[in-house]
């Protein structure tokens, strides 16, 4: 299920959204397990105010440290820190995965810490369980995800949790780190996560196009493989970055790219942008650049908001296309299986979604092209949706999308009181 390093085959306080979508496990039966999709996310003052602030404050909408008064040693140097916790959550199902992502704000010398941690319909508590260790930059501290800790009802899959069996509820942590004896705080502006129950399938029927049908965005158009070679120590280089290449095309796309000062490190390559948007978004325990929070946290460093989430089909895409959001999405597909794709297979691989044809197939921004003029392509709907949507042993994720917005574009109105 990871993202960008397996290019070698290339390889209510809250806002909550549920979405029960029925998935099919063949196309000859199409009635079956629905997918159950929550994303939940806490981002005013009156939101934060139904959690429980230890030695943090709500400042205009922002947790902010205030007064802390212990401390931890982390990675050599020792921190202040407070924490923020969510109420308890219940998506109204059995989850079994988590996906947390937030917004922040973090100054040199400071970072913010995520976990998450479930409980069981007969009130078994797991432990809490880290999903990372961020900070925008990196001159300082180098962002991190937090390994596997199976150690009772869940594990880590470096950016997800994983639930050794269902659970009813779930609950965040976020604490802010400072190094001792200085002033500036992190900031956290929005937290939240996508909860998820999902069948185990390789083919879904394919959904009825909707509102977007004729509408593709401008979105600016990069390609991964005119980086091969570039900063390897970042993932393995340009060819494996499909991730952070697929955020920089939705910043591009709205204005919010790094500034060529903020880039002047990468000297003389084309398209400086993108190796920017690796470092940036590279975890240095994973040794990767497609942890999917990664991507989003930093997006939200340059926009207004950007979260991870799933979806239940290409319908709640269409409506973020159609109020002007384009969506990175990850696939996982086999040879023969998504026509017209510059690479024959992958285990994971993201590209953005920018639009839809008046038939309804996708047009996607694919950034495994070999050149910045042959990324936009269009591949079949159905097609397109079982390499996105599918999930089970052989991998797939499931219906994972980053969705970055700014102000000028917020996200839509529900379709319904469940959906987007």
């Amino acid at each position: 299920m990871r993202i960008g390093a397996a290019l070698t085959s290339l390889t209510l306080a809250a806002t909550t959204l549920v979405t029960p979508v029925l998935a099919a496990a063949s196309p000859a039966a199409r009635t079956a397990t629905p997918r159950e999709i929550a994303y939940t996310s806490w981002d005013t003052t009156s939101d934060f105010a139904a959690g429980t602030s230890r030695a943090v404050r709500v400042v205009r909408g922002r947790v902010r440290l205030d007064a802390p008064t212990t401390t931890a040693r982390v990675a050599g140097a020792t921190y202040e820190k407070g924490s923020w916790t969510s109420p308890w959550t219940a998506p109204g199902f059995g989850l079994t995965e988590l996906v947390p992502s937030w917004d922040a704000k973090t100054p040199e010398g400071t970072f913010v810490q995520v976990q998450a941690r479930g409980r069981t319909a007969d009130g078994r508590r797991s432990s809490w369980d880290g999903l990372g260790r961020w900070a925008s930059g990196d001159d300082q501290f180098r962002r991190r995800s937090l390994g596997a800790q199976t150690d009772d009802l869940g594990r880590v899959a470096t950016d997800t949790w994983v639930a050794a069996s269902p659970m009813t509820e779930w609950q965040l942590r976020v604490t802010l780190h400072r190094r001792s004896g200085t002033r500036p705080s992190p900031k956290v502006d929005v937290a939240g996560a996508v909860a998820s129950a999902l069948p185990s399938t390789t083919s879904v029927a394919t959904s009825r196009p909707g509102v977007a049908r004729g509408v593709v965005l401008p979105v600016p158009q990069l390609s991964q493989m005119v980086h091969q070679g570039h900063y390897p120590a970042y993932g393995g280089g340009g060819e494996a970055w499909c991730s952070p290449t697929s955020t920089a095309m939705v910043l591009g796309y709205y204005g919010a790219q790094p500034t060529p000062d903020e880039t002047a490190w990468v000297g003389g390559h084309d398209d400086r942008v993108v190796d920017h948007v690796a470092r940036m978004t590279f975890d240095h325990r994973y040794d990767g650049t497609g942890n999917w929070p990664f991507n989003t946290a930093y997006a939200a460093t340059r926009t207004d908001k950007a979260f991870v989430t799933r979806f239940g089909s290409l319908r709640g895409v269409e409506r973020m296309v159609k109020a002007g959001i384009p969506v990175v999405t990850s696939l996982t597909f086999g040879a023969g299986q998504l026509a017209g794709a510059p690479i024959s297979s992958t285990n994971g691989h993201l590209l953005v979604v920018v639009g839809f044809t008046a038939e309804g197939d996708v047009v996607v921004n694919d950034p495994a092209a070999s050149s910045n003029a042959g990324v936009r392509r269009t591949y079949d709907r159905g097609q397109f949706e079982n390499a996105w949507l599918k999930r089970g042993p052989a991998g797939g994720s499931g219906g994972i999308g980053y969705v970055i917005h700014d102000k000028a574009h917020p996200l839509p109105a529900r379709a319904s009181a469940t959906s987007w």
